[in-house]
């Protein structure tokens, strides 16, 4: 195991994020919360001198990591960023027991969105700021942020590749250009972008500043953490119009805005992937509206609410405008459904990915044809090209690997006082990380009621979850220690 180069990177992870809470620190200085200023303010200089010690002793570590510890690496990156960036939480009383500190940064960093706060409105904007630039930033991966500016991306692309592919999401990880770097940059590039314009709009609408850079971070990231009791309940149509359309257009695997800057508008529309996300947001809504009639004042409004929620669940994203949990079953069936599928891969959403789906339907079919003609021979294609048989397996194994996680953690939440469609919604809202789910853990609820070892399980679910199951099961598996 070539500890080394990962304390380097684990010590450069660190080092961002104790930049990134510089913002918080100015806003609680500026709002005069100084007891929150000195929680930032401990944790910054805390964190700067443990990764400044850690780089030293790793700085002459060499650009060399094999797969599985490029997700060993990311494993203990994304764990440690969360326990660090619980902290500030804790130190300034604002969520004062450490477990919920930690399940609240998880489920930012995982752009969950699901939290253990009864009452957001009265946290300090630092804190408010902290949480949602944390979805911002785990939307597109903070390796990624990493392999975009660190000059030591260019000298190695086999090193890097296995961080990207061990970070992003999606059955299969390729480069958009031929350097890693530049397709590191590129992401990013393309992510601000978007966010930017996202901005701009909620802005257009009127929407207070600090909202409308919360709420960005958070549709950007797809995931869901609101600054207010009722997430966007309470805005207008037009700013829920825009939510709704700017987390689809996060929900579409990055690749495809490359192609379009490229003038490849063919390979865009041919997009099977991206044709099937189109076609199961569009299919959700229409028979929500149809399953929804009478229940709203008018077509317009039962429109807007299921459109709203469709692409908030199929994104991952968590926001709501309106209690779904009171919705007839079959819209909640629906939206239980579009939970496990998730958005396209290669996008800040969560899920199974519509790509997986789409090639376990392909595979499913070519089994059934070769049970009955077994002498076939019959290559699986996506977007006109042979999938690599690698690929397939590890599709399988990602959904048998799933299945059993879900089943030991609905398990293990049972054991808590909650009904099956509670424990049953909260596996799947935090694996897939939602953030909402049905019941008692419903969009106007939330997770503070479950017991610490239950809350511990979904913190692992939702780390599972982000970073594609593989890599935690890595960093928990004995054999991977034994042999290190």
């Amino acid at each position: 195991m070539n500890y080394k180069t990962m304390g380097r990177i684990l010590s450069q992870i660190l080092i961002l994020e104790a930049i990134f809470m510089i913002p918080s620190l100015c806003f609680a200085l500026y709002d005069g919360t100084f007891v929150t200023a000195v929680a930032f303010g401990v944790t910054i200089a805390g964190t700067l001198l443990a990764a400044g010690v850690l780089y030293l002793l790793c700085r002459k570590a060499e650009n060399a990591l094999r797969a599985g510890e490029g997700m060993i690496c990311v494993s203990l990156s994304w764990v440690f960023m969360s326990l660090i960036g619980a902290l500030p939480f804790v130190i300034s009383g604002e969520i004062p027991h450490f477990i919920d500190a930690f399940f609240e940064m998880v489920s930012g960093f995982t752009t969950t969105g699901a939290s253990v706060v009864a009452d957001v409105e009265v946290l300090s904007r630092a804190v408010l700021y902290w949480r949602s630039f944390s979805h911002w930033l785990g939307g597109m991966g903070v390796l990624v942020f990493l392999l975009a500016i660190a000059p030591s991306a260019e000298k190695n692309g086999g090193f890097t590749m296995h961080l990207l592919r061990a970070e992003s999401p999606g059955p299969n990880v390729s480069k958009l250009v031929p350097r890693m770097k530049q397709t590191a940059v590129i992401l990013y590039l393309l992510y601000i972008v978007l966010t930017v314009v996202d901005f701009l709009f909620l802005i257009a609408g009127r929407m207070p500043v600090f909202e409308a850079i919360c709420t960005a971070f958070g549709t950007a990231g797809t995931g869901g953490f609101g600054i207010k009791a009722d997430s966007l309940a309470s805005h207008t149509p037009y700013i829920q119009n825009v939510t709704t359309v700017f987390m689809l257009l996060f929900g579409v695997n990055f690749s495809c805005y490359h192609l379009l800057l490229l003038k490849q508008f063919k390979s865009v529309f041919k997009n099977e992937e991206l044709r099937l996300y189109v076609g199961i947001v569009a299919g959700s809504i229409a028979l929500i509206v149809w399953n929804l009639r009478g229940v709203y004042g008018t077509i317009g409004e039962t429109l807007r609410h299921a459109a709203f929620q469709v692409a908030s669940i199929i994104t991952t994203t968590g926001f709501a405008t309106t209690d779904f949990n009171l919705w007839p079953e079959f819209s909640k069936a629906i939206l239980l459904c579009l939970m496990v599928i998730g958005a396209c891969a290669g996008s800040t959403g969560g899920g199974m990915k519509c790509a997986r789906v789409l090639l376990l339907v392909k595979t499913l079919r070519r089994n059934i044809r070769l049970t009955l003609r077994p002498q076939r021979v019959e290559v699986i294609r996506s977007d006109g090209q042979a999938v690599d048989e690698r690929v397939i397996t590890s599709t399988g194994m990602y959904l048998a690997a799933y299945v059993m996680i879900v089943f030991l953690s609905f398990l293990l939440l049972s054991l808590d006082k909650f009904s099956f469609t509670t424990n049953f919604s909260a596996v799947f809202a935090c694996f897939n990380n939602i953030g909402p789910g049905l019941d008692a853990v419903g969009p106007i609820a939330n997770y503070g009621g479950y017991s610490v070892l239950s809350k511990l399980v979904l913190i692992t679910d939702m780390l599972a979850g982000r970073l594609e199951i593989f890599p935690i099961l890595a960093l928990l598996s004995r054999s991977t220690w034994k042999h290190a």
